[in-house]
């Protein structure tokens, strides 16, 4: 495997994140920020930050597929939130999407994105293959 997950430390057990992750050979993918305001179906996501939340990450698994990659591939983020309360929200959407090997993770609160009604934005590293 290309990757090794550091476990997190037993008094922070059930966290989304993994304080590291090791790399090794495979296809390294730069993954933009994304954000959204509506669904696939076009369908708004004004105001609905777990809408928003889910979107992206399905945005990002699309691009990955693109390239013979899934979400587990993701070895670290950077995820952007414009209010800290939307924090138990990411995590109850990390915990379902990374029960195992959770990627390494920053998670940081800024007063806006670039277009009105982005509440999120996260941009990835994943590492696609084996050795």
């Amino acid at each position: 495997m290309a990757r090794e997950f550091i476990p997190l430390p037993p008094e922070q057990a059930g966290r989304s994140y993994s304080p590291g992750v090791v790399t090794k050979g495979g296809k390294t993918i730069w993954l933009a920020g994304v954000t959204t305001l509506a669904d696939e179906q076009g369908k708004s996501l004004a105001g609905d930050v777990e809408g928003q939340i889910r979107f992206i990450f399905r945005e990002i698994e699309r691009t990955l597929a693109k390239q013979g990659g899934k979400l587990s591939d993701i070895v670290t983020m950077t995820v952007y939130l414009t209010d800290a309360r939307f924090r138990d929200q990411l995590s109850k959407v990390r915990n379902e999407l990374f029960a195992k090997n959770p990627p390494a993770s920053a998670q940081i609160t800024i007063s806006a994105l670039a277009v009105p009604g982005f509440l999120v934005e996260v941009q990835a590293v994943a590492v696609v293959g084996d050795e």
